[in-house]
């Protein structure tokens, strides 16, 4: 704001600026109201009865955003510095064109408080989307003090790049965690904390926003998330701001809390509303995978499925936490100068800390299974006593052609369903999945073929053997 010019009537901004009130405190929500009745005398007035000098507050000296991933909730903590005069102060906050909750809304002082006193709240008439707070301070000069409340429209997820190597032994697993913004309120500079975990609400926070007070705009909902300028990501394309850009990547701290997990991001971030984030979470090298390979005629048809194993406990080099549920992307390399081959993507569920996880990573053509049926024959045919048949028996003779052209060993396995009371003899191994069903491990160097068979005996209705 530009200080009072000389050569023009002295307006009541110039007061203030001569009093040193009239400056510009910065941007934001926040505004304060304080009582000048004594300028008001200087100025040949009346004090005003209601609302009288509005000072911009200053910027947040910090803010905190607490985001829970199972509900539309989030925490915002943020710290300001005020200037209070001594005696009665008013605080005013408007949330207009916001989803914050305003029945959430809690004022404390972090410094002086035994001399600071919130005396009340209340909306003021015919303003909409603003509550303002009386205080009381015996204290003149500055007071760090802490706003707290809920808003919805910010929500983050998971992803995951597994980078494997060549012999697909082990790989390198790396999260990260993506911040979207479309609560219509930027948040500067903010720390960012990530819960994992199930919470349960009365009413969803962003009814309690839109609905505000009796006579208040709604604001409208939450947008779809606006899309961000184009940037690279290192291993796979991306449209997001990436927090790994900066030189010292983001470390993320977990800690467990009863049933919860709270991630916390290293470092500070702004948000703007509209906006999204890409925040490094962790990565792990050298987390030890098994890497095999299923066909399963009822579940796939002729194609063979990629699946990439590995337990999240420290002993596979990963942490003590849960992993949250997201997408993952998985790269192979390829040759000795660390050329990647895109895999497969996946998404996986919640993974608890020391549970195993199958990564289904889609069909690899170079790998076959191939099941030919040699031979079938009806026999032990019965008939009850009207001449109809009652039962029989069925023997199939299958034939399985397998074929890596992999320049790695695999591991195949291989599934066969069966109905009814059925029995098999084979010179394969095999192990029972359930009452009707048996799969083959079958290991495969690189570029090598098997076969092997199997005949399976199927007893139906009553037959003659019974």
């Amino acid at each position: 704001m530009p200080k009072p010019q000389a050569g023009r009537p002295r307006t009541r901004r110039d007061w203030l600026w001569s009093l040193g009130l009239g400056h510009s405190l910065g941007i934001g929500h926040w505004r304060l109201v304080i009582l000048l009745g004594a300028l008001a005398l200087l100025a040949g007035t009346a004090p005003a009865p209601a609302r009288i000098n509005l000072v911009t507050l200053p910027d947040r000296a910090s803010v905190q955003l607490t985001i829970y991933n199972s509900a539309d909730l989030t925490l915002v903590k943020e710290t300001r510095v005020l200037t209070f005069k001594k005696g009665l102060n008013r605080l005013e906050f408007s949330w207009a064109n916001t989803l914050i909750d305003p029945t959430s809304l809690e004022f404390r002082a972090l410094t002086h408080a035994d001399a600071v006193e919130l005396l009340d709240a209340s909306f003021p008439p015919r303003v909409v989307n603003t509550l303002e707070w009386r205080i009381h301070s015996e204290f003149a000069g500055e007071v760090q003090v802490e706003i707290r409340y809920f808003t919805s429209g910010i929500s983050w997820s998971a992803d995951y790049v597994a980078e494997s190597e060549k012999t697909e032994k082990a790989m390198a697993l790396a999260g990260y965690v993506r911040v979207n913004n479309n609560s219509g309120e930027d948040y500067e500079n903010a720390q960012v904390r990530l819960v994992v975990g199930v919470i349960r609400l009365v009413d969803e926070i962003v009814k309690l926003a839109q609905a505000g007070r009796p006579g208040a705009v709604p604001p409208p909902t939450a947008p779809a998330a606006a899309p961000a300028p184009a940037k690279a990501l290192r291993a796979f394309g991306g449209a997001l701001a990436v927090a790994e850009e900066k030189a010292k990547a983001a470390e993320i701290v977990k800690e467990e809390l009863s049933e919860y997990f709270l991630y916390t991001v290293e470092g500070r971030d702004t948000i703007p509303t509209g906006w999204s984030r890409r925040l490094p979470s962790f990565k792990a090298p050298g987390v030890p995978i098994t890497s095999y390979y299923k066909f399963e005629k009822e579940r796939w048809g002729d194609q063979v499925v990629r699946y990439y194993r590995f337990t999240n406990s420290v002993a596979s080099k990963l942490g003590k936490e849960p992993l949250p549920d997201g997408s993952v992307k998985a790269f192979r390399v390829v040759s000795d100068d660390t050329l990647y081959s895109f895999v497969g993507r996946t998404s996986v569920k919640y993974i608890p800390a020391n549970e195993t996880v199958e990564l289904e990573l889609g069909n690899d053509r170079e790998v076959l299974v191939k099941p030919t049926l040699m031979n079938w024959v009806k026999t032990d045919i019965a008939f009850d006593g009207n001449g109809n048949v009652k039962g029989w028996t069925v023997k199939e003779t299958w034939e399985i052609e397998m074929q890596n052209s992999k320049d790695i060993d695999v591991v195949l396995d291989i599934r066969r369903n069966f109905s009814g009371d059925w029995s098999m003899t084979t010179d394969a191994r095999y192990e029972k999945v359930d009452a009707n069903k048996v799969k083959f491990l079958v290991p495969l160097k690189a570029r090598e073929k098997q076969r092997f068979t199997y005949e399976v005996t199927t007893r139906l209705g009553t037959n003659a053997t019974r």
